[in-house]
């Protein structure tokens, strides 16, 4: 792979990933600017601000490739990146790209009731262009970088996108069999969204990839309900969890993005489901990094019960202290240096930190 010159040594890392083991040592994606080159950074909303000049953003793209060092088991990673939860706008939402993000309006007088009834239709202008852009990316990366598919995100929050996540919430008390029927529906059109768009980039590339920036060996994704956060653990059994449950048994691989402390109280019935591999954590914003000791017991608590553990987003400066505390086995670590001679340090000294 152009991009990444060990790709072949990743592959076989990861695959001992996969299956809780360690090949030689921890499982680490670290992030840095290629020594002697420009620095240049990736916008992660580029595609989604020139989707009319897709050629463009390739370009660009490939010009941050050719600057970054793709350390361990970070990979390159394009994918079409049009706002968390686009199948909200294949069924009628409004997409607004704005600074760092996209966010949805939801259509007018669109009743509980209508987005039960929904039809996915196909000729949507969102859906041409997401599986548009999958295309021109797989094409484009054929052999230089994997392309990723679109953050499809949950049922729930689809949902929310459409309906008003405040009147979704008071659906659940006032109404629930039919956000029951509503949930039925969107999740059955989240996993022929995910078919398809997997089928594309299956015939450029071996496995998949998704907005973590982990390679799947087969057809995996990443599952998750950010929504979660503002309901009890009764609820979440109840509405979550059976669809939650579905999209793992659909999948190959999974893993599951755990966003902030209020989802905490729903984290033993994630790792209860058989077909769900890994969880990843994500402290959110005013909480301690992933590299506090605050998370320790949590950690270990989730590879007690066999699962794997991503942990994003960590400063350099807490791996070791990480790997000190628990089990490398079925760990993986992303964190950033400043330089390719920093991050070739810090993998470099992984292999005495990992701990079995």
């Amino acid at each position: 792979m152009l991009y990444k010159e060990d790709w072949e040594k990743v592959r076989q890392r990861m695959l001992a990933w996969w299956q809780g083991e360690i090949l030689d040592r921890v499982a680490l994606q670290v992030d840095a600017p290629r020594d002697n080159a420009r620095p240049h950074n990736w916008d992660p909303f580029y595609l989604a601000r020139h989707l009319d000049e897709p050629e463009r953003a390739f370009t660009e793209w490939e010009n941050y490739c050719r600057a970054t060092f793709f350390g361990g088991e970070f990979v390159p990673n394009l994918w079409a990146n049009l706002g968390p939860g686009i199948p909200a706008a294949y069924l009628g939402a409004i997409p607004h790209v704005v600074e760092d993000t996209v966010w949805f309006e939801p259509p007018r007088e669109l009743s509980l009731e209508k987005i039960a009834a929904l039809e996915f239709d196909k000729n949507n202008y969102w859906w041409e262009k997401t599986k548009e852009l999958t295309v021109l990316a797989a094409e484009a990366g054929r052999g230089k970088f994997f392309a990723g598919l679109t953050d499809l995100n949950s049922v729930f929050d689809i949902i929310g996108h459409l309906r008003g996540t405040q009147n979704l919430l008071c659906d659940l008390m006032d109404r629930p069999e039919v956000v029951k029927k509503a949930t039925a529906l969107v999740n059955d059109i989240w996993l022929e969204c995910y078919d398809e768009l997997s089928g594309i980039t299956g015939r450029f590339q071996e496995g998949t990839v998704g907005w973590m920036n982990i390679w799947f060996p087969g057809r995996g994704c990443e599952v998750q309900c950010d929504f979660s956060y503002m309901i009890s653990p009764a609820m979440f059994e109840e509405f979550v969890l059976p669809h939650l449950a579905e999209e793992c048994r659909h999948l190959d691989q999974s893993i599951y993005h755990l966003d902030g402390p209020g989802e905490l109280p729903h984290l033993e019935m994630l790792l209860d489901i058989p077909e769900l591999d890994g969880i990843q954590w994500v402290p959110g914003a005013g909480n301690p990094g992933t590299g506090s000791a605050r998370w320790f017991s949590m950690y270990r608590r989730i590879q007690e019960k066999g699962k794997l553990l991503v942990l994003q987003g960590m400063d350099k400066a807490d791996v070791e202290g990480v790997l000190e505390a628990i089990s490398s086995r079925g760990l993986l670590i992303e964190t950033k240096c400043d330089s390719e001679a920093e991050a070739r340090e810090i993998l470099k000294k992984a292999e005495r930190w990992t701990r079995e």
